[in-house]
């Protein structure tokens, strides 16, 4: 990550800091949930389909309702071009990002993600960087199930994804054509949610599927699936704090993509990774913060290879 993104990145999380300490607390009273209590679905909107569009899976958060903010970055190497064999070329996906959650009744909340993407690829000729807005994700989540010891529950969601990202159709002909600020097309998401919590442990298991439409390019990035196992479990806690760490694996199935409803070759893959991280709560405060590797990677027919991800996030109840 060169010197300017790192300077971007300070400055972007400083005014959204100053924004979100200054929001007006609903509720003053102290809300500390059963250690991992309501679950966020969030997919990293780097989007495309080989490499880039990796799901940030889906958050526990210790706050029924927040505003926060989350960095996230993917490291990728490539071919530097179509004709040679060796994977030279290294791509850097990075993404900030302001979202919140706010619940309308007791089983439905509504989600929303706002990023602001600043890639960089490194190649012989020299480094190329885009940077701008992201496109907007929204969503609905249901409580679909819960037990009455809360042991068990069950969340739904559909979501939609608004093309206010830039697309661009000479960046889609390279070997990653997921070098993108977004697809430019509206694309829907249905996810699903299972957790089990008892006293200090707990695990979730999430699936979520994206349908990506045709953009106005006649380009159509291919559709993705998302899966992910997590498990939690708290380290220390008290009234006013808690501390969890979690392992686990998240594994995601891209599609071809296609142009002018012709198939791409070299577009799908699918990739598997261990993931391991923590998560914090002071008062009305939540931290997490998590690391990647990959266990197996399969990208565009092997031109495209996953190498690491990196995330944390800081919300702040409201």
């Amino acid at each position: 990550m060169s010197i300017m993104n790192m300077k971007n990145i300070i400055f972007i999380l400083s005014i959204t800091l100053s924004l979100v300490c200054q929001a007006k607390t609903i509720n003053d009273s102290l809300y500390i949930a059963d250690h991992i209590d309501k679950i966020v679905f969030d997919d990293c909107d780097a989007c495309g389909c080989a490499a880039g569009n990796g799901s940030s899976g889906f958050e526990s958060l210790l706050n029924p309702q927040f505003i926060g903010i989350k960095y996230f970055a993917q490291h990728y190497k490539a071919k530097e071009n179509l004709f040679v064999k060796d994977l030279t070329q290294d791509q850097y996906f990075n993404t900030l990002q302001v979202w919140g959650k706010i619940p309308l009744t007791e089983k439905l909340s509504v989600y929303a993600s706002l990023p602001f993407h600043f890639h960089e690829k490194r190649t012989m000729q020299g480094d190329i960087n885009i940077n701008g807005i992201g496109d907007l994700n929204l969503m609905g989540i249901y409580r679909i199930v819960s037990s009455k010891d809360n042991f068990h529950q069950l969340n739904g969601g559909l979501g939609v994804k608004i093309p206010l990202g830039k697309f661009d159709e000479k960046g889609a002909s390279g070997v990653n054509p997921s070098f993108q600020l977004g697809t430019g097309s509206w694309d829907y998401q249905a996810a699903l949610n299972y957790k089990f919590q008892k006293n200090k442990l707990a695990v979730l298991i999430n699936t979520d599927y994206t349908v990506k439409t045709e953009n106005k390019k006649n380009y159509r990035f291919g559709n993705q699936w998302n899966y992910a196992a997590t498990g939690f479990y708290q380290l220390s806690g008290n009234e006013k704090a808690i501390f969890s760490a979690k392992a686990g694996l998240q594994g995601e199935v891209y599609d071809k993509n296609k142009q002018f409803d012709e198939v791409l070759p070299k577009t799908a893959g699918s990739a598997l990774y261990g993931k391991l991280g923590f998560e914090a709560s002071y008062k009305k405060f939540s931290l997490g913060g998590e690391v990647m590797l990959p266990a197996y990677s399969n990208l565009a027919s092997g031109d495209i290879e996953a190498k690491s991800r990196f995330s944390v996030f800081i919300n702040f109840g409201i």
